[in-house]
C-alpha cells in the first residue's frame, strides 16, 4: 500500500510540475458521489463479469464535462463524460458503452498505445498525468474525489483516439461480453446511431466521441449485423432502468440549472427518484426549508437507503443545521459502514458543529475515510483542520501537506511535509507518509 501510495504521489507531483501549468487552467474535473457511483457500478458489474473482470477491481470514473465522451487510459478505469451520461436514454445503453470500452481493455489497446507513446513527450507526460490521477481516482485506498484531469485537442486524440481497425474489434468483443450479461446487444447500436454523420462534420463541430471513437459506414453494417444475430429482445429491465435513471437524475440535478429541474418534475409526483432532484434542486435555489422538507419525505420513503440518507446530511450540512446533519450521516454510516464518501461527511458534519467533544469522532470518521479513498483534497483538508483544532500540529502539517501535492502546489507541499517529518517519530507511518511528499517534491522540482 505504502507503495502504492508514494507512486501515485510521485507521478502526479512530477507531472504536473513538468508541464507547469495548474490543472485548473486546462483540465475537467472527477465527479463524486456515492449514490451515483453505486448506480453506475451496479450496472457495469455484469460486464465487468462477462469479459473475466474483477467487478471489484474494476471502477467507473465520471468526468465534469458537457461534451458526450468515455475512454479508457489504464486497465482498472472507464471514465465517462457526464455530457454522455445525460444524453443516453436508457440503462443498456450506458452498459452498451462501458462494454465496449472494456473490450478496449481486454483487446490490449491500451497497452499497446502507451507502448507507442515512449517517444511523444506531450502525449507522454499527458499519460503520465492520467496513470497518476487513475491510480488515485477510485478504489481500495487510491480513490481521488479532487484530482482534476482531462486533456483536449490533438493530445487527446493521441492518447484516446482508436483507430478503426481496434473499434471494429472492440464493437464484436463488446457485443459479446453484451450477450453474455443479459443486456441486448441493439443498444450499442441504439448509441452509435446517436453519432451517425459525425464523420462528415468539420473537426471543430464533431463530438468528441465521433473524434476519439471513429465511426464508419462499414462498423455500423457490421454493429447492426451483430445485433440482428442475436436472440436477445429489448425488453427493459427494470431495475437496472431505475439505478440509471437514479444517477442520471441525481446527476442532471446537480449540474442543471434548478429551474430546468423544477420544471421537470412534477410537484405531485412522490416517487423517490422525483422527491430527491426536487429536494437538490430546491436546496440549489436555495429554498431551505422546502428542500428539507422534501428531503424528509424522501427519507420517510426510503427509510433503509443509505444513500438518500447521505444526501439529508448534505443538505442539512450546507444549510448549516449541524446537529441534524450529523444523525443523518450517522445512519448513513451505520447502513454504509464501508462507504468512505459517507464516513467522510460524517467527519465533515462532526467538525462543523465547532463541539471539541466532537473532535475525536471527527477525526476517527475522516480516518476511516482516508483508509479507503486517500487521495482526496478536500478530505485530507478537514484532517488537517480537525487534527489542529485538537492541537495534533504534525499531524495537521501532513494531511495539509498531502492536499497541496493532489493540487500540484510542490513549494507549500514541501514546508508542511519538512515540518512533519521533523516532529513525528522516525519511522511512524506518518512520518513515511511525510517523507514520501518530500522526497516526490524534491524530485518533481528538480525538473523544474
Amino acid at each position: 500500500m505504502r507503495q502504492m501510495m508514494r507512486q501515485a504521489v510521485t507521478i502526479c507531483v512530477a507531472v504536473l510540475v513538468m508541464l507547469c501549468l495548474p490543472l485548473s487552467a486546462w483540465a475537467k474535473g472527477i465527479l463524486r458521489d456515492p449514490d451515483i457511483e453505486y448506480a453506475l457500478n451496479r450496472l457495469a458489474g455484469p460486464i465487468f463479469d462477462a469479459a473475466g473482470l474483477s467487478a471489484t477491481r474494476m471502477k467507473i470514473v465520471i468526468i465534469h464535462d458537457d461534451q458526450p465522451n468515455a475512454f479508457v487510459a489504464d486497465t482498472s478505469h472507464v471514465f465517462l463524460h457526464s455530457g454522455l451520461l445525460l444524453r443516453l436514454d436508457t440503462a443498456a445503453e450506458v452498459q452498451a458503452v462501458i462494454a465496449h470500452e472494456v473490450a478496449h481493455i481486454t483487446g490490449g489497446h491500451i497497452i499497446r498505445r502507451q507502448a507507442n507513446m515512449k517517444n511523444a513527450s506531450t502525449a507522454a507526460a499527458l499519460g503520465m498525468l492520467l496513470s497518476g490521477a487513475v491510480v488515485a481516482a477510485t478504489g481500495n485506498g487510491e480513490a481521488a474525489a479532487g484530482i482534476a484531469m482531462g486533456v483536449t485537442g490533438s493530445a487527446q486524440r493521441v492518447l484516446f483516439g482508436h483507430t478503426r481497425a481496434e473499434e471494429a474489434s472492440a464493437d464484436q468483443a463488446g457485443i459479446r461480453y453484451m450477450a453474455r450479461a443479459g443486456i441486448p446487444p441493439q443498444a450499442m447500436l441504439d448509441v452509435l446511431e446517436m453519432f451517425r454523420g459525425q464523420e462528415v462534420l468539420s473537426e471543430s463541430r464533431q463530438d468528441p466521441y465521433a473524434r476519439t471513437h471513429p465511426l464508419t459506414r462499414e462498423r455500423l453494417r457490421a454493429l447492426k449485423g451483430y445485433a440482428a444475430a442475436s436472440k436477445l429482445t429489448a425488453n427493459p429491465d427494470p431495475e437496472a432502468n431505475y439505478w440509471y435513471a437514479r444517477a442520471r437524475g441525481k446527476l442532471e440535478a446537480f449540474i442543471r440549472p434548478p429551474a430546468y429541474t423544477l420544471r421537470r418534475v412534477s410537484a405531485s409526483d412522490g416517487s423517490d427518484i422525483a422527491l430527491m432532484r426536487r429536494a437538490v434542486a430546491l436546496h440549489r435555489v436555495p429554498k431551505p426549508k422546502e428542500a428539507m422538507a422534501t428531503m424528509a419525505r424522501l427519507v420517510a420513503l426510503r427509510p433503509k437507503d443509505p444513500y438518500y440518507a447521505e444526501l439529508q446530511g448534505q443538505i442539512l450540512l450546507e444549510s448549516r443545521q449541524f446537529d441534524a446533519a450529523v444523525a443523518a450521516y450517522r445512519r448513513a454510516a451505520q447502513m454504509a459502514p464501508s462507504e468512505a464518501q459517507i464516513q467522510a461527511g460524517l467527519g465533515r458534519a462532526l467538525l462543523a458543529t465547532t463541539n471539541k467533544a466532537n473532535l475525536p469522532a471527527a477525526i476517527k470518521a475522516l480516518e476511516a475515510a482516508r483508509a479507503r479513498d486517500g487521495y482526496d483534497p478536500a478530505l485530507l483538508r478537514h484532517l488537517a483542520s480537525a487534527y489542529a483544532q485538537s492541537g495534533q500540529d504534525a499531524m495537521a502539517a501532513l494531511n495539509a501537506s498531502e492536499a497541496h501535492v493532489m493540487r500540484g502546489d510542490c513549494k507549500a507541499a514541501m514546508s508542511l511535509a519538512q515540518r512533519a517529518t521533523a516532529a513525528l517519530g522516525h519511522g511512524s507511518v506518518g512520518w513515511n507518509r511525510a517523507q514520501d511528499v518530500v522526497n516526490a517534491c524534491e524530485t518533481a522540482l528538480k525538473r523544474r
